[in-house]
């Protein structure tokens, strides 16, 4: 079970990172988020 979570998870942390990657920077900055910070933002997402 913890192996099949820890892959949702993965997938979840890299398709948002992918998301918000696709963002220009003023986009992001409307969203609040400084493009350094999209992994910070997407480790949070899990």
């Amino acid at each position: 079970m913890n192996l099949i979570r820890s892959y949702k998870n993965w997938r979840r942390f890299n398709q948002t990172v992918r998301e918000l990657s696709r963002l220009d920077n003023r986009e992001l900055n409307d969203l609040g988020i400084a493009r350094a910070d999209i992994e910070r933002v997407a480790r949070a997402s899990i």
